[in-house]
This record gives C-alpha cells, sequence and structure tokens, in this order.
C-alpha cells in the first residue's frame, strides 16, 4: 500500500465515520416518533384502542385535535381509533376488553350495569343534554301532547319509549305512539314525510336540517319532564381501571387538552377535524357550524371540561327506573342501581 493511499485511508475514514453517525441521527428524527424520551431514556409508546360511536363528529374534535398536536404521544400513548360499527357497540367492545375506551352515553351505561357487562363513564364530553323531539315547523303541532297518535321515527334502543311517552305525557297526552326504528337519516325521514317526529342532536342534526332549508319545531327533553343528563361521555371498563389506571390517567390528560383546545378555538379544532377525514364530511360548512354551537357547551364557564355531578348521575338514571326503561338480560325491569358505580372523576386532571 503506497502512502498516498496509506495517507487517504487515514484522513477519510473518520471522516465517513462521522459522516454515517451524522446521517443516522438525521434520519433518527426524521423518522416518525416510535418512543418517547423520559430524561433520556426511551420508553416505548404504549398502544391504546378508543371505540367511537358513530362517523367523526364534532363530539369527537378534542380526541382528533389532541391526536394531531401529538398529545397522546406526549403521554406516552398510541392512540388508535377503532370506526364505528353498526354490528357491535362502543360499551360492548369495552366492557369485554376488545377496546380500551369508547364512546357512550349515561343511557347505555345504565343499561350495560343493568345486563351485567358493567362500564364506566370516565369523563363528561358536553355538560349538558341538548337532545329534542322534533317535529316539521309545518305540522301544525305546537306541544309534544300533540305527539300522541304519531308515527316517531326512532334508532331502536330500548330506552326510547320511556321517554318519550314521559315527555307526552308531562305535556298532558297519553303517552300513546307509534314507533318505528329508521334505517335512513331521521332529517331525510322528516324531509319525506316518512315519520311524524323524530329525537334529534341539537348539535349536528338540528344544524343540518337549517343548512338543508328544513323547519323544525323542537320540544327540548330537559325543558319537558326529563332530567338532565350527560350524552355522549368516554368509558372504560372496570377491569381497565383496576388494571390500568395510570394509563387512563395519561389518556385523560391528553383528551381534556384536546376539549380545552376546542373550547377556545373552535375554528381551528373544526379544520382539524376536517383535516383528519377528509372523505368524510359532504358538507364542511355543517362542521364549522356544528363545532361554533357545541364549542361553548363542552363545558360550562369556569369548569373543568369532563367533570361528572352525583345529580346527573342520581336523577337521569332513577327517573329510567322508576319508568321500568332498564331491563336485565332476560327482559324484566330492575329495580335497584348503585349510581355511583356509574361514572368516576378520578382519571380527570
Amino acid at each position: 500500500m503506497n502512502s498516498r493511499v496509506r495517507l487517504l485511508l487515514t484522513v477519510a475514514l473518520p471522516v465517513l465515520l462521522v459522516i454515517v453517525i451524522v446521517s443516522i441521527f438525521v434520519m433518527q428524527q426524521r423518522e416518525p416518533a416510535t418512543t418517547t424520551i423520559t430524561q433520556g431514556t426511551p420508553v416505548k409508546l404504549t398502544h391504546m384502542t378508543l371505540a367511537l360511536d358513530w362517523t367523526p363528529n364534532t363530539n369527537h374534535t378534542g380526541i382528533y385535535t389532541a391526536l394531531a398536536k401529538g398529545w397522546y404521544r406526549d403521554q406516552g400513548i398510541d392512540l388508535q381509533l377503532l370506526p364505528y360499527s353498526s354490528s357491535v357497540n362502543p360499551d360492548t367492545l369495552v366492557s369485554t376488553g376488545k377496546a380500551d375506551v369508547g364512546i357512550s352515553s349515561t343511557e347505555l351505561v345504565v343499561a350495560d350495569y343493568a345486563v351485567g357487562q358493567p362500564v364506566v363513564s370516565i369523563a363528561a364530553i358536553l355538560q349538558h343534554n341538548t337532545s329534542a323531539l322534533v317535529v316539521r315547523a309545518d305540522s301544525g303541532i305546537t306541544s309534544p301532547r300533540g305527539l300522541d297518535g304519531k308515527t316517531y321515527g326512532g334508532f331502536g334502543a330500548p330506552y326510547e319509549s320511556a321517554v318519550v311517552s314521559a315527555i307526552i305525557k308531562h305535556a298532558g297526552g297519553t303517552g300513546k305512539f307509534k314507533n318505528v326504528t329508521l334505517n335512513i337519516d331521521p332529517i331525510e325521514a322528516l324531509k319525506a314525510k316518512q315519520i311524524d317526529f323524530a329525537w334529534i342532536y341539537q348539535g349536528w342534526e338540528g344544524i343540518q336540517a337549517q343548512r338543508e332549508g328544513l323547519k323544525l319545531k323542537e320540544f327540548y327533553i330537559t325543558d319537558n319532564g326529563i332530567p338532565d343528563y350527560y350524552t355522549p361521555t368516554i368509558i372504560a371498563g372496570p377491569n381497565e381501571i383496576k388494571l390500568k389506571a395510570d394509563l387512563l390517567k395519561r389518556f385523560m390528560a391528553a383528551t381534556t387538552r384536546g376539549y380545552e383546545f376546542a373550547r377556545t378555538n373552535a375554528q381551528a379544532s373544526a379544520q382539524i377535524l376536517l383535516d383528519q377525514n377528509k372523505s368524510v364530511f359532504p358538507d364542511t360548512g355543517l362542521v364549522f357550524a356544528s363545532q361554533d354551537y357545541l364549542s361553548p357547551r363542552y363545558a360550562d364557564s369556569g369548569r373543568k371540561w369532563g367533570l361528572q355531578d352525583a345529580t346527573a348521575w342520581h336523577g337521569y338514571p332513577d327517573f329510567m327506573l322508576n319508568a321500568g326503561a332498564i331491563q336485565d338480560a332476560a327482559g324484566k325491569p330492575i329495580k335497584s342501581i348503585k349510581f355511583d358505580q356509574l361514572y368516576s372523576n378520578q382519571f380527570l386532571p
């Protein structure tokens, strides 16, 4: 080996080694993060699943916001969203351990308890119920009493008849009506006059009707004899609560951050929801309008997002209990519920 070659190797090899080391470092920084760093020690992300209760919508904005901004990864969580399926609801996935957490409602949490597949609500997405029974404005019906004998287009839940009947009776009617389960959007069914009334959420379907030019007359359920309650909520299973309390606390820290951002940044968070679900929304204006409606309703002024009160978790379930609307696995009405087992605030930051 001549002196020129030896000189070249002496100089080039160390330089080449430095270049390789720096290149590897740069590539690692550019690759999608698969770990978090805590005090210089790599920590693997914990995989976690969340079962959605419907196609993506503004009830889910805080979750999509936290995902987009990397706040779950900041908490050491690799969160996977499980899409809604009509064949199995989120409560079943959560209670059987097929999902870590899910989106549910007070009605379903109570029903789960009754059939021996309990789940626990760990956060309220909205602080107050925004749902209403609605009729076409041109129907001539001005009170829930006028719903007697009419056709109700529902979604097939066991508690619907008891709630609708109670609302009609509260207004002086008999509470008797025809109940049909819809296989199309309730707004479309009302437009086509296939039904006389439906139970909708003002923050989405109510705004949808406005944008489509359908004028409605609303009878908000909490103005008509039904106790206020939380819907939707985030749920976890008893085993998850017992075995993965730290994971749930970290999950709720990121989720709370997402919803708190959406509370004060309606347009920006709506855009995040759209960006992460590009093929879902044919009417993007509906998303922005819905977000403007829901953002201030995620929590009351001066109150942290997610908190749940005993009043709501006793009042509405007790109403359902007295109406005989809560049935066990054999279809028999149950007589009592341990209300405080239905919810928990322990994982909120």
